[in-house]
């Protein structure tokens, strides 16, 4: 799996012109699902991002976790992020999982995400044409792969 995370002001999604999920200050999390994917995935990266302090302390240090500053979280489904572009300028999107495979484990990771916020996350539309919305706070981006766990 791999994931952008935003940290936000507000974000949201809209589908055909109606807005499907928004938040507040949270974390934006842009979430593409390989092949190879599965729960030990799941688990690893839900716990790496609801423990990862990027939200700012009292003193301006980015020292809290989603979970301390009581954020909130939306999770759109993007497989483009498992895109190689080893060869050529058209990229290859053959790394990514198919909706048999990718549907159960984005859903597992909003329902794992969820529990480990205490929070409801928003969530898009697997397959659809989402238009996005963020207002990126700092800016603040983090990439994460869970096949580079080292």
């Amino acid at each position: 799996m791999r994931v952008v995370i935003q940290r936000v002001s507000s974000a949201s999604v809209t589908i055909g012109g109606v807005e499907k999920s928004a938040i507040g200050h949270g974390l934006l999390i842009l979430l593409g699902v390989g092949h190879e994917d599965g729960k030990e995935d799941i688990d690893w990266l839900v716990k790496k991002i609801a423990g990862l302090r990027i939200f700012d302390d009292e003193a301006g240090v980015m020292n809290r976790s989603i979970v301390d500053v009581a954020g909130k979280a939306l999770v759109v489904s993007q497989f483009t992020l498992m895109a190689s572009t080893r060869k050529g300028n058209r990229p290859s999107y053959i790394g990514a999982a198919g909706h048999n495979l990718a549907i159960p484990l984005y859903e597992q990771f909003c329902a794992a995400l969820s529990a480990a916020i205490g929070s409801p996350v928003g969530t898009g539309e697997f397959g659809a044409d989402m238009k996005v919305a963020l207002v990126n706070d700092g800016p603040v981006t983090i990439c994460i792969d869970t096949k580079n766990k080292e």
